[in-house]
């Protein structure tokens, strides 16, 4: 989709992602080796009381049925920016559902805009447990 056919609060709703327990133990192993999110015995001591789910993990997992969506497609140039805030702890097992929303539209020159996209995502009991905003370099028409 062009820059130009984009509209402010134009939304997607995002497949779910399932928190796979041996997928979480092997990306925290190589990516985030900390005792929560590797450690069992250690997590049973914490106030959570179990392993949580890496926060990169749980947003990529996420990203990964955003980009399912294509919402861009191949009017897409390059990615600008992803700020994530984690709200709640993830657990394996867990689902996660995110809706996207177009929250930001800036003409940068007459090939190309910047979209900025939110994404809200809950957990299965309809807890926020993180949101991202994304800036995308998105091409313009050409007039």
């Amino acid at each position: 989709m062009y820059f130009d056919d984009l509209k402010l609060g134009m939304t997607v709703e995002l497949a779910p992602a399932v928190i796979d327990y041996e997928k979480m133990l092997a990306f925290a192993k190589e990516y985030d080796n900390t005792p929560l999110h590797t450690d069992e015995e250690y997590a049973k001591t914490t106030h959570f009381g179990r392993l949580i789910a890496p926060g990169v993990m749980s947003f990529l997992e996420v990203w990964a049925k955003y980009l399912e969506v294509d919402f861009f497609g191949e009017e897409l140039l390059a990615g600008k920016s992803t700020k994530i805030e984690w709200t709640k702890p993830v657990f394996a097992g867990d689902t996660l559902t995110g809706k996207a929303a177009v929250t930001n539209l800036v003409i940068r020159n007459e090939k190309n805009g910047i979209a900025e996209v939110a994404i809200d995502v809950h957990n299965q009991n309809g807890d926020l447990v993180l949101t991202a905003v994304t800036e995308a370099v998105v091409k313009r028409r050409m007039m």
